[in-house]
């Protein structure tokens, strides 16, 4: 919780791909971001424990979070032996002072990881003492058909993991309200991607209130509830053509993520 009575707001490194790590700790510290969550990927510096805590430190901005290299475009970054990048990533955050790595479920075709992920990631969070928040995806859409890619599933709430992620732009191609998903894990709800998302087919990662999933609702929710965990921008700025567009973007999803984390406490000051 930050200093403010709110939760801590932080940025994601993929907020301002392609430009690198490094350029995103930049953008944080310009535009008044709180904290940092490190996405390990094809950026070599976003995968050496040093650089990354040497730019922590130089911009004296904390690491909220590590997001484990799980996606489709990073299924080689440290290997390919899935566990293996999950301990890899629980070592980077005890070392960087982030309690969070954020773990996609696997994919189908990854059985053998899949079998007994719910327990491994029980197992690891015991044996590293990080929290893994696994993180909500979505039914891939080909055509008028939705393909089930994710095993155990895509949902969070269905399983008994002990941390979880809410991704709004996720939530926004699953069709499934956040808010419900946040009430069904309660205090399981461990970190948040704030973004925002429309009934579309492709993962948007808009800046908040620009789609129709309810970003504002949810804040509102999270701040009514005395949610106490991380909330980090991870948006989609790669249409931006210069510097001060993409900070643009950074500054207006910042403004709005503590307008409507504040707005509970005003509103209460209002009425009383």
């Amino acid at each position: 919780m930050s200093e403010r009575g709110r939760p801590r707001i932080g940025l994601s490194t993929s907020s301002v791909y392609p430009e690198s790590t490094a350029h995103a700790f930049a953008y944080a510290a310009s535009v008044g971001y709180e904290a940092v969550e490190v996405m390990v990927g094809i950026d070599a510096l976003s995968q050496q424990v040093d650089a990354v805590r040497q730019l922590s430190e130089h911009h004296q901005l904390p690491i909220s979070a590590i997001h484990a290299p799980c996606l489709l475009f990073t299924q080689r970054v440290w290997g390919v032996e899935p566990w293996g990048k999950l301990e890899r990533s629980a070592a980077m955050a005890r070392a960087v002072g982030a309690e969070v790595v954020v773990v996609h479920p696997p994919f189908r075709w990854q059985r053998e990881y899949a079998r007994d992920f719910v327990n491994g990631i029980a197992a690891l969070e015991e044996s590293s003492g990080i929290a893994f928040a696994v993180e909500n995806m979505y039914p891939w859409r080909a055509s008028r058909r939705s393909l089930e890619m994710y095993l155990p599933g895509w949902d969070p709430s269905a399983e008994p993991y002990a941390n979880t992620t809410i991704d709004l732009s996720h939530a926004a191609i699953a069709r499934s309200d956040p808010v419900a998903m946040a009430e069904r894990l309660g205090p399981r709800l461990r970190h948040i991607h704030l973004t925002d998302g429309t009934d579309s087919a492709k993962d948007e990662h808009l800046v908040p209130g620009r789609g129709d999933i309810g970003a504002a609702a949810f804040l509102r929710h999270l701040a009514a509830t005395g949610f106490t965990g991380e909330v980090v921008l991870e948006i989609n700025t790669r249409r931006c053509t210069t510097r001060e567009e993409r900070e643009a973007d950074l500054r207006e999803s910042l403004e709005f993520a503590i307008e409507h984390l504040a707005a509970v406490a005003v509103d209460a000051d209002e009425g009383s």
